[in-house]
């Protein structure tokens, strides 16, 4: 399954400078109606969903996705969609908030680290450990809390440290099989404030509404500097981040369903091959159970 776009016109290359203003957050549509997004979201998902038990079977890689973006930016709605074909056997979602009392006596990865996907699984994060470099960054009375140890809490080395803490992970993790893929969902601020709006207007989606996402985005420009950093200093070719135009939740989907589906056929997975030992023992089972059916 193919779109009309290259990806790696989306995917950001180690150590290239990332400028959010010059980068679109809508492009061209990916589908040409209602009905062809449907029939190609669905392709996409029967793909992702093969490719899933396969990695379930083969048991050695595991696959981590991780989404962030601007409140409304619509993570959870491109991991409902682009998942639901997923058997939930195989797949964990986790979303992280503010942490707890007992998450803030440790360091900064280990609530994440304790979420991470098993062999032959898909997990997903709606928000991660990159909260740690975006809203500890923006907002600093966040990081007062950690009770970091004063000579390592200087803000000139603290933010350069965790972007190399997290890349040192990272690549640990993709060392051992675990294949990391990230998506940023680049949201426009007009695009935020109409979607803002209709969930007010929305009693059905007046839940997803806080006084809280207000205080966010009136640090837009704060959170666009922090979000550009993060980019550029810890996507890799191991563990890439996709920059993703976001101003149309449909076209993002495809494009997050394509990359998902790609990253999963990139990996040498196979299902199991039966030994001689367990041949023997399939054809003894299948004579016992055809003398059953005779008796």
């Amino acid at each position: 399954m193919q779109l009309d776009c290259k990806l790696k016109d989306f995917r950001i290359k180690p150590g290239a400078k990332v400028d959010l203003k010059a980068s679109p957050t809508d492009i061209a549509p990916l589908y040409k109606s209602k009905e062809q997004y449907e029939k190609l979201l669905e392709e996409f998902r029967k793909d992702i969903s093969h490719l899933q038990t396969l990695l379930y079977a083969h048991d050695r890689y595991s696959l981590l996705l991780i989404f962030q973006g601007m409140d409304s930016a619509g993570k959870g709605g491109a991991i409902k969609h682009v998942m639901s074909g997923v058997n939930p056997q195989g797949c964990q979602v986790f979303s992280f908030g503010p942490p707890s009392t007992e998450e803030l006596d440790h360091d900064f990865m280990w609530r994440s680290l304790c979420r991470l996907p098993e062999r032959g699984r898909i997990g997903i994060f709606d928000r991660s450990y990159y909260e740690e470099v975006l809203v500890v960054r923006v907002h600093p009375e966040i990081l007062a809390k950690q009770k970091i140890p004063r000579e390592f809490a200087v803000p000139d080395s603290l933010w350069r440290n965790r972007f190399q803490d997290i890349v040192n992970i990272e690549s640990f993790l993709h060392r051992n099989g675990t294949q990391i893929v990230k998506f940023f969902l680049h949201l426009s601020r007009e695009e935020q404030r109409k979607r803002l709006i209709a969930r007010i207007d929305d009693p059905d989606k007046n839940w997803k509404f806080s006084l809280g996402d207000l205080t966010s985005r009136a640090h837009w420009n704060d959170y666009q500097l922090a979000f550009e950093e993060c980019l550029e200093h810890t996507s890799t070719k191991e563990s890439p981040w996709y920059l993703i135009p976001a101003d149309d939740k449909q076209n993002a989907r495809l494009i997050i369903s394509h990359i998902i589906s790609e990253t999963l056929q990139s990996l040498p997975l196979e299902f199991p091959r039966a030994t001689p030992e367990h041949l023997a023992e399939l054809e003894q089972a299948k004579r016992l159970l055809q003398q059953e059916k005779d008796s």
